[in-house]
């Protein structure tokens, strides 16, 4: 059973740019992809990949069903018996023993994409026509021997009385004269024939092989068409990749997250793998973020060996233990997340990634609903610069996971869901372009009388300069003067570090707790881990008691003049003065 295709679906953009979509399944595996990008062949070079490794699974799939026939078929050859549990024993071995080497597998490895291996270089795969094979021009039947005078036939034998009687030998010599003759006529007609047989025989050969040429003729230049358009397809195909690569050097956002796609696409898995993978790119601070789907737990195999029992004419299999299979699930899902930053970091020949969060996905039933739940149980973000000095080779996994402030539960087979460390949004529409303020600024200028939308944008500024010691990012959404969110920081640090949301308040008055309690509700709906209100005023009593125990940080206008002067700006906050100018 084979990977089935469907017909790659493109479709326009407003601004006509193509995109193009193709779905593959695998019935036997019961999978299903869709495979989405902007360049036709790449997306056929990804179908073709996973093509190929659903059918190896399949192959493995179909070689334990295999097995499974010839346990049935070897119940009763006791030698052959103990020879397929034994072999079954090694395999059962030889798996367990790849997952425990799955991070070592790859240190072998380069994990570099060559580019030229994407194209595909194969000849035209249909031979030309064969050559032209003439029938032979058709030989003249031999002419009958043509009669001579001196042939005896035309001589007959005078005898005394012919020589006696003159008229008697004339008579004779006379009859055979005749017979001559008619027979000179008989043979210049049958040759006549002959040739004329021969001259009709050589006008059909020649139209026979003024036919056959032309067909031959016809069939080559149709060939040849096959083959020249099959040659300008690869051309093409290989000035897409020439493209590609042209894009991925040149550090364009799409054409980074395509290569490290491929990179991760390129990773071999034992079949119970699902490799399916989200990747998104932060050009800003060179961030790759990854949620990397992962197995259940209970995908793993737990064989650890077959018996031939001789008595029961029956195979007996023994696993390993419970706490043993959970041991190496959590083994193998801190492997795979140093993996997965090892093959970005080595297949990064560009240097665009100064670092990689990678998030780890389970989807699994839950066994107290008996609904499947797909939730994050470990993240961790790794800079280029320090993962590549570990020597993996050696490392403890989880030892390596933890010193890198990795988070996860202590039991990850129990699929504790984390809060991921790094999750971009580049999707919210609420983004808009930001300007600097800050640079304006000096002693004379009073924040609390500045321009709202200029007091915003002041504060996306000094945030940003904030976190972008650890990579963060901070955008401003859309002016709407709500109550909502004001601007949302990405810190990628592993302790404080994730989504939050800030909200400006240029008020002259004390902020009410009320705007607390809607900064709080924003969190909540926002999905962030932390909320910064901040004032150029200050908050009562009663919002500080409200945000007591919960992931808001409040402000007040010392703070702000605190932290503009910790990045180097000045200014000034004089309630009274905004007051008089324009009293909120």
């Amino acid at each position: 059973m084979m990977t089935r295709f469907g017909r790659i679906e493109t479709k326009y953009s407003a601004r006509g740019i193509p995109s193009y979509r193709l779905e593959i399944w695998h019935d036997g595996l019961k999978k299903h992809r869709v495979i989405k990008g902007d360049c036709e062949f790449i997306i056929d070079s990804k179908a073709r990949m996973q093509a190929e490794e659903w059918d190896q699974r399949w192959e493995v799939v179909s070689e334990r069903e295999q097995q499974k026939a010839d346990r049935a078929a070897c119940k009763r050859m006791t030698e052959e018996s103990k020879a397929l549990a034994s072999k079954q024993t090694r395999a059962a071995q030889a798996e367990l023993d790849a997952l425990s080497n799955i991070l070592k597998a790859t240190l072998e490895v380069n994990d570099a994409i060559e580019w030229e291996s994407l194209k595909n270089k194969a000849p035209f795969p249909e031979k030309g026509p064969a050559p032209l094979k003439l029938p032979l021009e058709p030989q003249r039947a031999d002419f009958p021997r043509d009669p001579q005078r001196e042939d005896q036939k035309y001589n007959p034998k005078l005898g005394l009385l012919e020589w006696l009687i003159p008229s008697r030998k004339a008579r004779l010599l006379a009859a055979a004269e005749a017979v001559f003759a008619a027979d000179k006529i008989a043979w210049k007609e049958h040759c006549a024939v002959v040739e004329k047989a021969h001259q009709a025989a050589l006008e059909n050969h020649a139209k026979i092989v003024d036919k056959l040429k032309k067909s031959h003729t016809a069939e080559i230049a149709a060939w040849e068409i096959r083959r020249d358009e099959y040659r300008g397809e690869r051309a093409a195909e290989h000035a897409q990749i020439d493209k590609k690569r042209m894009k991925y050097e040149a550090f364009e956002p799409e054409a980074i997250v395509e290569y490290c796609d491929l990179a991760l696409s390129s990773s071999k898995y034992p079949e119970f793998f699902p490799q399916e993978f989200d990747l998104d790119y932060d050009p800003a601070s060179k961030t790759l973020i990854l949620d990397y789907h992962l197995p259940a737990p209970d995908a793993l195999p737990r064989l650890k060996s077959v018996k031939y029992v001789a008595s029961r004419d029956d195979f007996e299999e023994s696993t390993i233990t419970e706490a043993q299979a959970s041991k190496l699930y959590d083994d193998v899902l801190y492997q795979v997340s140093l993996r997965t930053l090892h093959e970005l970091f080595e297949a990064d020949v560009i240097d665009a990634l100064e670092a990689v969060n990678f998030n780890g996905i389970v989807t699994a039933v839950n066994r107290s609903t008996g609904k499947a739940v797909t939730s994050c149980v470990l993240s961790i973000r790794a800079s280029k610069a320090e993962f590549t000095q570990i020597n993996l080779d050696q490392v403890d996994p989880k030892a390596c996971f933890k010193s890198m402030k990795g988070v996860g539960s202590s039991k990850l087979h129990g699929l504790a869901p984390v809060a991921p460390i790094m999750q971009l949004r580049k999707d919210d529409t609420r983004f808009i372009s930001s300007y600097d303020v800050a640079s304006t600024l000096d002693e004379s200028v009073n924040l609390a009388a500045m321009g709202w939308e200029d007091f915003e944008h002041l504060i996306r500024e000094l945030f940003e300069q904030e976190f972008s010691v650890n990579g963060g990012e901070v955008k401003v959404t859309q002016a709407s003067r709500d109550g909502g969110v004001d601007a949302v920081a990405f810190d990628p640090d592993p302790i404080r570090g994730g989504k939050i949301v800030i909200q400006a308040k240029r008020y002259t008055n004390t902020v009410g707790v009320g705007a607390v309690r809607d900064l709080y509700g924003t969190v909540l709906n926002e999905g962030a881990t932390k909320g910064i209100l901040v004032t150029t005023s200050d908050y009562g009593p009663d919002s500080y008691a409200f945000a007591a125990g919960k992931p808001l940080v409040l402000l007040s206008g010392a703070n702000l003049l605190h932290m503009l002067q910790k990045h180097g700006h000045k200014a000034r906050i004089n309630l009274r003065e905004a007051k008089q100018m324009a009293p909120t």
